[in-house]
């Protein structure tokens, strides 16, 4: 398969890869200009960029490159260690430029309210691909979500087997009500998704998490949510409340500190006599 097809079809399956180019060569090297090789985020690879003289580096550097999801160039020099010899006459270098391949980031929206509206629109200008369910048609409907790559009504129970979150998925719950969202959390938790973050008080949260361990679901799986979901910037309306959520989403998806990260989590030493907060539905 030609190597620009792979990608389009890791795109299309949401799966990472990083096309490495030969740029510059001096010397001798068993490749040419312009040779490609695609490495995929499982380490497999397409094309080739001259066999054992440096495949195996620059499958290292595309691996570093998708981590960060940034272009580099990479200098290598071929002049051949006798301690690991290939057969292969390699001694001049090259100059490899790698760009990561990267699929939009899938958002699964569950609520198609007010918020989950906002949600989505502002999602979208982010970059990320947007799936909205909602148990009600007259909200989950293309009208609403013109831009949205999928949208399901129906009921939570049936909805969620159809999907699939992969682990550089992210999933917000903003649902019209504690049972759906209680429901939507505990399937979430059983996924791979990179972020799962769920709207609602500190009091509203602290019952579902308590309603959740009495069901055997435990504490420590409880630890991956973020809730109160978003950013403090004190959101009040639909529109902030879903910026303050993306701009989470990001923070999760370029690598903010841990610290930063987990601070989110705020419930775990919540009082159950927390007041509500406008995120309260």
């Amino acid at each position: 398969m030609d190597i620009f097809e792979e990608i389009a079809n890791l795109k299309r399956e949401g799966r990472r890869a990083a096309l490495a180019t030969i740029v510059n060569v001096r010397g001798s090297i068993p490749s040419v200009v312009a040779a490609k090789m695609l490495v995929r985020e499982d380490g497999s690879i397409s094309g080739t960029v001259g066999g054992g003289c440096v495949e195996s580096d620059v499958r290292k550097g595309a691996m570093e490159v998708m981590r960060d999801e940034k272009p580099r160039t990479f200098n290598f020099n071929l002049d051949q260690n006798p301690d690991d010899d290939t057969g292969l006459v390699c001694g001049g270098s090259l100059q490899v430029f790698i760009e990561p391949v990267i699929p939009s980031p899938r958002l699964y929206i569950f609520g198609a309210g007010h918020i989950g509206l906002h949600l989505h629109k502002v999602a979208t200008m982010a970059g990320f691909e947007t799936i909205v369910s909602d148990d009600r048609d007259l909200y989950a409907n293309r009208e609403r979500f013109p831009d949205a790559h999928e949208i399901h009504a129906g009921e939570m129970g049936e909805i969620m087997p159809q999907l699939a979150p992969a682990d550089s998925s992210y999933i917000v719950i903003v649902t019209r009500g504690h049972r759906h969202d209680m429901q939507v959390l505990r399937w979430a938790l059983d996924t791979p998704a990179h972020y799962i973050g769920m709207i609602g008080s500190s009091r509203k949260v602290l019952a579902i998490y308590q309603e959740l361990q009495a069901q055997g679901v435990p504490a420590e799986s409880l630890r991956r949510v973020f809730a109160p979901i978003g950013i403090e910037i004190g959101a009040v309306t639909p529109e902030e409340i879903a910026i303050s959520i993306i701009a989470e989403l990001i923070a999760v998806r370029r690598g903010c500190t841990i610290e930063l990260l987990h601070s989110r989590n705020r419930i775990r030493d919540a009082e159950a006599d927390n007041p509500a907060s406008p995120q309260e539905q």
